[in-house]
């Protein structure tokens, strides 16, 4: 595979932006991320009490400042494959009572300084909202309703006024639980059947309810499009849960382990197949049970993650917060999660929940120094935009784009885009990736419809060294502004994309 191919002198692409290719409103949760207790995403990350910084509780204000900058809506926690050998009450009572124990999924020391009080008191001061995953490993529906009603009852029954002695005398009202962690997968510690996983998940999910009805549940869906029980897997736990749960989950990762950068930039027409398979089992399921339900999807794991992969396997077992899963991620990386969130918002139909995984250090955005500085990837900036700029409704842009050849997916279209709409603001915005890589893609829109309407803004993200990265010492990854987006009157729309880039272009109605 080659990253040469024939391509024209000018390579020319045209949307139509209208209000009637509405796709749907956008869940503002589908910009959450994920902490788990993994690496230095907690130890290190978030809780650092020497840092200078930190707070009387031990949060990095640091790392609370960059979260708060991009508005994470919600965060998935403690795990990952690290909650199927997790007891949530180790990490609850004084700290100094807490047990340490061997967390056999990462091969650590898990010291339990953090616990879910402390977790969501620190999603209250990063203005988040926690999303907690039982343990349906190791344990199963008496250690999930404990936690729930540890979390979410007001008072007056053992678990809620045990919470109170631990000094949290307010509920926690933890809205969204996930039933496990990739059950599917060999690797995950009490790793179950489908029938198995199913009827677990069915049980848990009925008695969790039962605690909270207002609570919304994530049953398991395959840890990958890849998994060789993919599909069958998902029908036979929805047959099991359907009534009992709002959405399914999809996990999924990239990486450009052979070097071949169109390749890589085109993996996200998987993950679009992935959403849609993974959508259409679920109707299937519903017309079975002739429901009159619709289970959405929880996309709550993506991202690209290959390069730390040979240096985890160095690091030696039983540590405290090692640093594990610390991708240093390029320029093209970035491209990669742009393309993610186009995809993710294409489908806002069906996906309501997303979570970037991870947030802090582990495969992450924000990368910190233990004791010292903080910095944002490459990939920090995409997320940024999109969890700032793209609210309101999702437009299809009924897209014509000249393409590339790939063995995998064939013809790949060069323009990689979606808009959004926020009639109550007056603001419309369209994201774009130009996947070239040696020549700028002439962006011609037809915006008629949205008469009154002006650019403010056109945010490029590109950098020469498709291999760059940002660093504590050097930032050479960074937006622009100043792109040369322009809307005539009569609502011509027309942008120069340059190549290899991130773009986001911003457009206000004048009656604003």
């Amino acid at each position: 595979m080659s990253d040469k191919t024939e391509i024209p002198m000018t390579l020319t692409a045209r949307i139509t932006l209208h209000p009637s290719l509405h796709i749907a409103d956008i869940d503002r949760r589908i910009y959450g991320s994920f902490i788990e207790q993994l690496g230095r995403a907690v130890y290190g990350g978030i809780y650092d009490p020497g840092h200078p910084t930190a707070g009387p509780d031990g949060f990095r204000q640091d790392v609370l400042d960059l979260v708060k900058a991009i508005d994470v809506p919600v965060v998935r926690y403690p795990g990952g494959n690290f909650v199927s050998g997790y007891n949530w009450e180790d990490g609850i009572g004084p700290r100094e009572a807490r047990p340490r124990r061997l967390d056999l999924a990462w091969r650590t020391i898990e010291t339990n300084q953090v616990g879910v009080n402390e977790f969501a008191a620190w999603c209250r001061q990063a203005a988040t909202a926690p999303m907690l995953a039982v343990n349906l490993g190791t344990a199963g529906v008496d250690s999930a309703r404990r936690l729930v009603e540890y979390c979410n009852f007001p008072g007056g029954s053992y678990w809620s006024d045990l919470r109170k002695s631990h000094g949290a005398p307010d509920p926690h009202n933890v809205r969204l639980w996930c039933l496990g962690n990739e059950m599917d997968g060999p690797w995950q510690i009490g790793g179950k059947t489908a029938e198995e996983y199913g009827r677990l998940a069915c049980e848990t999910a009925k008695v969790m309810k039962w605690v909270d009805p207002t609570i919304e549940l994530v049953a398991c869906g395959s840890s990958g499009i890849r998994m060789p029980t993919f599909g069958a897997w998902e029908q036979t736990v929805l047959e099991h849960t359907y009534e009992h749960v709002d959405y399914v989950s999809l996990h999924t990762y990239y990486g450009n382990r052979d070097g071949h950068t169109l390749h890589f930039l085109a993996l996200t027409l998987e993950m679009d197949q992935f959403i849609r398979t993974v959508a259409g089992i679920c109707d299937l399921v519903q017309a079975k049970k002739h429901s009159q339900k619709q289970v959405n999807l929880s996309f709550d794991e993506w991202n690209v993650w290959f390069h730390s992969n040979a240096a985890d396997q160095q690091i030696a077992p039983w540590s405290i917060a090692p640093p594990q899963l610390e991708d240093l991620y390029t320029m093209e990386d970035a491209l990669v999660v742009g393309c993610m969130l186009i995809t993710l918002l294409r489908h806002a139909d069906r996906v309501k929940v997303a979570c970037l995984a991870q947030l802090v250090n582990v495969i992450a955005p924000i990368m910190t120094v233990t004791g010292g500085g903080s910095w944002r990837q490459t990939i920090y900036y995409p997320y940024l935009h999109a969890a700032q700029f793209g609210r309101g409704a999702a437009l299809n842009l009924n897209i014509t784009s000249p393409v590339y050849d790939d063995t995998m997916f064939g013809p790949v279209p060069y323009l990689e885009a979606v808009a959004t709409h926020d009639a109550a603001s007056g603001t419309l915005v369209v994201f774009a990736v130009n996947r070239s890589l040696d020549q700028s893609l002439q962006l011609e829109g037809d915006a008629r419809h949205f008469a009154g309407y002006h650019v403010v803004e056109h945010i490029t993200l590109n950098h020469a060294d498709l291999k760059a990265v940002n660093t504590l010492d050097s930032q050479p990854v960074a937006p622009r502004s100043g792109g040369d987006a322009a809307l005539a009157p009569d609502g011509h729309l027309t942008a120069s994309l340059p190549p290899a880039s991130w773009n986001v272009i911003r457009l206000e109605s004048l009656k604003k």
